[in-house]
């Protein structure tokens, strides 16, 4: 028997147009989306971690549209597989700010004005995944009403129930007593909190904790930390670029953002926590 070493084959090399990795992945398109508009070298590493906060949005919108899918037919093992692979993305989509988290106000300020009135808040695709997360608003398409496909995509969204809404209307179908006013309340508007639905959640983390709901209700805790923590990161990075500065695009800036990260999402699953 020969134990003479052999070279590992060669790859094929050799294609008639382009590779097939670039059929699939289109990286030469996604590596060509970087317009700097500023002789700054920050301005780069901005737009590039900006597009891929953008390619992660995508992602989670995906994995929190299949989850709400699956409840509808009742599918649970489904719907947390998704939930459980959404809460890896939005850890990856987290460490984006890495990049970001330690820009001076100096720093900032070299390729702020290429932003001119831009702004975090005019993404359609994270307006999407606030809307999954039932925190509606309509005004928030009025950004968009230039942009006839994603306007539409958006107004459908609005429209839609939300993640959350499928959540409670399985459980409903469960035989848990959610309330007939948010089973048949509007889902274009932001979902508020309901002490009977908090009543249902302390029951369900009263029981069996290795119960099919339950282990529904921690992968959405899961995902709600995260999204808190997304907000938060977001918080520090602008407090420390720009200070408590009027934001891009007009908002107010860190004023604005302190507000968002004191909302909850799915604001039952933590406050039956205290009646355990």
């Amino acid at each position: 028997m020969s134990h003479e070493a052999h070279e590992p084959e060669t790859p094929h090399l050799d294609f008639q147009g382009t590779t097939p990795y670039e059929d699939y992945v289109k990286a030469d398109v996604l590596t060509h989306l970087q317009h700097t508009l500023s002789d700054d070298p920050g301005e780069m590493v901005f737009l590039v971690t900006t597009q891929v906060m953008e390619l992660w949005f995508t992602v989670v919108v995906h994995e929190w549209e299949t989850a709400a899918k699956a409840l509808r037919k009742d599918d649970v093992p489904t719907a947390v597989d998704a939930l459980k692979r959404s809460v890896r993305e939005l850890e990856a989509l987290n460490a984006s700010w890495r990049p970001l988290s330690a820009l001076t106000p100096a720093q900032f300020n070299s390729y702020r004005g290429a932003l001119g009135e831009g702004s975090g808040f005019q993404s359609a695709m994270y307006r999407r995944m606030e809307f999954l997360l039932g925190d509606k608003s309509a005004s928030m398409l009025v950004p968009h009403r230039g942009a006839p496909r994603v306007h539409a995509e958006l107004e459908k969204a609005l429209h839609e129930p939300s993640l959350y809404d499928e959540v409670l209307r399985f459980l409903a179908r469960r035989g848990h007593a959610i309330p007939d006013d948010v089973l048949r309340r509007d889902v274009s508007r932001r979902y508020e909190p309901s002490p009977e639905v908090e009543t249902v959640w302390t029951a369900v983390y009263s029981g069996d904790e290795r119960g099919e709901v339950a282990r529904l209700g921690e992968a959405l805790t899961d995902v709600a930390e995260l999204v808190w923590r997304w907000r938060n990161d977001h918080l520090v990075a602008t407090r420390r670029a720009m200070g408590a500065k009027t934001g891009t695009g007009g908002s107010a800036g860190v004023a604005w953002l302190e507000k968002r990260a004191q909302k909850s999402v799915f604001p039952e699953l933590w406050t039956a926590r205290s009646h355990v």
